[in-house]
């Protein structure tokens, strides 16, 4: 406990220290003068990561070290940057930060046993439907910039489908921890391979229609995709059968031609990742400022308060990306996608220490959600995909992704505190060794 405490407590203290040094070089660049705030944001950092750090040592102490330094660090960065774009927003996030770190404390202090929580497998599988579909209701459903995700209720927006996200992930894991074995055990031929019964496969064509619905109604790509390829993913880890992701992958890319070839803005979308510069001031506006401005960062970046985030639309939401990309370079850029890979790499390793088959699966359903999030927009940004509307988590401006991702990470560190205070290390079974027929 001492040495994962110790190292969490080192590496929480150079994330601050990198965050308050960004935030007096953006200040520094833009003003030539050090802000009149910067003593009292240094104290509110202090007191943040301090609480964060004793509410883990003391409600999870044997919690992987890693996992909390990395998402501060993330959230350190993309608050300075949003400073940077729009002080109001800033005051904002960094509300929603405070209220993001309560709820990862309150998700600690509740969740004392990870397992209790596949008790309300159906409860979560509505929750998660609901809060994905919410934005479809007339009267509080909101559009903006074209996407249909928010969910107006008084003077708040909220981004239903970042909660989705968890309840969806918590039913696939319960659902799969008592219909693994029946998933995985082939019963029906189809050609040359076996196949489950079909009356198993409801969850996933529910799945694949929710996601669709979401792409076609909401104009929202990016939760359509993030949905269904985590459910397809952990399917795929629990029965150990890639029959899923190939089967998966088929239905989404049909159902994707399907809807391109139907509605105008899901061949907007393809138009702009193809070919960005056919619309140069239309349609492919917004991309084309992201492209230039990581352009000019070069290796190093422009350095912080020197570039022109300003000039990119959405800059603190969609776009943080490329305006860290600009300011700090392709070196920082990396260092934003390396803390990605390693939250991936700590949530897996947590994942294969977990006690139990529902903590191995939920820690795979979570760690595979927040990483396909962040490849879903570094993607989109980098041109591999189409551009969507979801956020960077902790790093873009936003109260609902910062929130569901606290709770994420606290479900991650409730389930790796679990596995080791029980003496967990890798499990000596494999998660699907009992299944052998149909192989």
């Amino acid at each position: 406990m001492t040495r994962q405490r110790s190292t969490e407590l080192g590496l929480i203290v150079l994330a601050m220290v990198t965050t308050v040094a960004i935030y007096i070089l953006a200040a520094l660049g833009e003003e030539a003068s050090i802000p009149a705030d910067a003593a009292p944001f240094l104290l509110q950092v202090v007191v943040l990561l301090v609480v964060a750090h004793l509410a883990v040592r003391r409600l999870a102490p044997h919690a992987d070290g890693t996992l909390l330094p990395l998402a501060v660090f993330l959230n350190g960065v993309g608050y300075s940057f949003i400073v940077r774009l729009d002080d109001g927003l800033a005051e904002n996030q960094a509300l929603w930060t405070l209220l993001g770190i309560a709820a990862f404390i309150v998700t600690l202090a509740l969740v004392r046993d990870v397992a209790t929580l596949g008790r309300y497998r159906w409860t979560f599988a509505l929750a998660g439907l609901v809060l994905l579909l919410a934005p479809l209701l007339p009267g509080v459903g909101r559009t903006i910039n074209g996407a249909r995700l928010w969910v107006k209720l008084g003077p708040f927006s909220v981004q239903p489908g970042e909660f989705a996200k968890l309840a969806i992930a918590l039913f696939v894991t319960s659902y799969l921890v008592e219909k693994r074995e029946l998933l995985a055990i082939g019963t029906r031929r189809l050609g040359r391979l076996v196949v489950p019964d079909l009356k198993h496969l409801g969850p996933l064509l529910v799945a694949w229609g929710a996601s669709l619905l979401v792409m076609v109604a909401e104009r929202d790509l990016g939760s359509s995709l993030l949905v269904f390829s985590t459910f397809v993913v952990v399917v795929w880890v629990a029965t150990g059968r890639a029959w899923y992701p190939a089967v998966g992958g088929a239905l989404f890319v049909l159902g994707s031609v399907a809807a391109w070839a139907t509605f105008d803005h899901v061949q907007a979308r393809v138009r702009i990742w193809i070919n960005p510069w056919e619309d140069p001031t239309g349609e492919g506006f917004q991309l084309l400022q992201a492209i230039f401005a990581m352009s000019s960062g070069g290796l190093t970046g422009t350095g912080p308060g020197l570039g022109s985030p300003g000039r990119i639309p959405e800059g603190e939401t969609d776009f943080i990306f490329a305006v860290i990309g600009e300011e700090l370079g392709f070196l920082g850029a990396t260092a934003i996608i390396v803390c990605f890979l390693l939250i991936i790499g700590a949530g897996l390793r947590v994942a294969t220490r977990a006690r139990d088959e529902f903590g191995t699966l939920l820690a795979t359903a979570l760690t595979i959600t927040i990483g396909f999030q962040a490849f879903i927009i570094i993607g989109g940004i980098l041109r591999v995909l189409p551009l969507t509307g979801i956020t960077l988590p902790f790093v873009s401006y936003g109260g609902s992704s910062l929130l569901a991702n606290y709770i994420l990470l606290a479900l991650l560190l409730r389930i790796s505190d679990e596995s080791s205070s029980t003496g967990g290390g890798p499990r000596s079974e494999p998660l699907h060794e009992t299944v052998e027929v149909g192989s």
